[in-house]
């Protein structure tokens, strides 16, 4: 499992870990230390003991006693001195007894054939080890709090540059032409450098942000005019006096599309340079008007194709929505449906708090529904027609308009798009 941690977190773990290392090496030593020499100087201080006791006198007329913590013993003693079985089988030398639940440190010497042992009690020992033994576990545990407060503190000061640069990075006014330099304010260290990093990054993105500007405004200057000569030509064919019914009524269709055109081309211009952000408000219509409109735009290009187009209309309750984009969203969607559909049906579904458009066509793998709304992903890669973006629109739209669009599979087979409208504000 892949744990996540912050910088500082990283750095006080670290350094924990590292003090822990370092504290738990020493109280391994010190304890390793001091139980080597306590058993160097209990052996020569028994050894000495020992000697000195058989030089002052002959054991068996014995009138000198041992310390007091220390026990005396002859092979051939008698009284107290008496040496018991247990202690007969000991060898020569230092060595740990133990007799029941006491333990004891022994020495025992052979003179002239004759077996000397000489006890000493530990429990003295045992309890000034478990003092060390504290004292070590407290010095540990302090010191291993000492170094994550350490730690902490550390980790504040290192990481304080790279939250600073973090927060100017993320100001929003490092994309303006004027911004200011990073790197000047750090010094030449890792910091600084990833503050120049930061500075060629950027200095590239305001580049290419001006360059998307200058596209935007140039689309803008050039549509207009064909568009501003489609509207004057609809406008003097609609008065010309020969213009038959039939004749009129597409004149008068070429002259809605194209008003609703350039509506259109206005704000998704707008769009790119507002990023999503404060979209005007434009023309208004309800759901019902829009869905009229491309249906029967639709209808013909559907039937064309052999499909039978279904429109499942519902009044509403009136609610005015920006009227390019929904009829963006709308058209879209039963663009989609009618390329990707080659036998069945197409349907439009009008809801009381949106619409829906199924199709009985391909169908989109559950794996790559999520991925349909990005840019250039397309259903079917096989077929010639589309860049993959009219999807990416509509989401786009959605999110500025905060509508909803889901993506489900029909159990037999095809797509059902469905948009959830809400009264539209201008998206923050």
């Amino acid at each position: 499992m892949d744990i996540k941690h912050s910088l500082k977190q990283r750095i006080v773990i670290v350094f924990a870990l590292m003090s822990t290392l370092v504290a738990g090496v020493f109280a391994i030593g010190i304890i390793a230390t001091v139980h080597l020499v306590e058993k160097r100087l209990t052996t020569m201080s028994l050894g000495g003991n020992l000697h000195r006791l058989l030089a002052l006198d002959s054991v068996d007329d014995w009138r000198h006693r041992p310390d007091k913590d220390e026990l005396f013993y002859a092979d051939e003693g008698v009284g107290d001195l008496a040496m018991s079985d247990d202690l007969k089988g000991l060898r020569p030398g230092f060595q740990e007894f133990s007799r029941g639940k006491k333990a004891y440190y022994a020495m025992v010497s052979v003179v002239n054939g004759r077996h000397y042992v000489l006890l000493r009690d530990q429990r003295k020992f045992e309890k000034r080890e478990r003092i060390l033994f504290g004292v070590v576990l407290i010095g540990f545990v302090l010191s291993v709090l000492l170094a994550v407060l350490l730690g902490r503190l550390l980790a504040s000061r290192v990481i304080t540059p790279v939250s600073r640069l973090a927060g100017q990075v993320r100001h929003r006014d490092q994309l303006l032409e004027m911004a200011p330099v990073l790197a000047s304010d750090y010094a030449s260290d890792e910091v600084g450098a990833l503050a120049r990093s930061f500075d060629e990054t950027l200095g590239r993105l305001r580049a290419a942000l001006s360059r998307e500007k200058l596209f935007t405004s140039d689309v803008s200057h050039e549509l207009r005019t064909p568009l501003m000569v489609l509207a004057t030509s609809c406008e003097l064919l609609m008065e010309y006096p020969a213009l038959d019914d039939r004749s009129r009524a597409q004149v008068k269709r070429i002259s809605n599309a194209t008003a609703g055109m350039n509506q259109l081309v206005e704000t998704f211009l707008l769009l790119a340079r507002t990023e999503g952000r404060n979209t005007p408000q434009g023309q208004r219509s309800s759901m019902v008007l829009i869905a009229d409109e491309l249906a029967d735009i639709w209808r013909p290009s559907i039937e064309a194709k052999g499909l039978t187009f279904v429109y499942q209309r519902h009044e509403g309750d009136g609610e005015a929505y920006n009227a390019p984009l929904l009829r963006s969203v709308m058209g879209n969607l039963l663009r989609n449906a009618w390329h990707y559909t080659d036998q069945g049906f197409i349907q439009l579904t009008l809801r009381t708090d949106g619409f829906s458009v199924e199709d009985s066509g391909i169908g989109i793998p559950l794996e790559k529904q999520q991925a349909m709304f990005e840019p250039f992903v397309r259903g079917d890669e096989q077929r010639g027609e589309g860049l993959g973006l009219g999807l990416s629109l509509v989401q786009r739209i959605c999110a500025n308009q905060r509508w909803t669009v889901s993506l489900t599979t029909r159990a037999d087979g095809g797509c059902c798009f469905t948009v959830l409208l809400k009264p539209d504000s201008p998206a923050g």
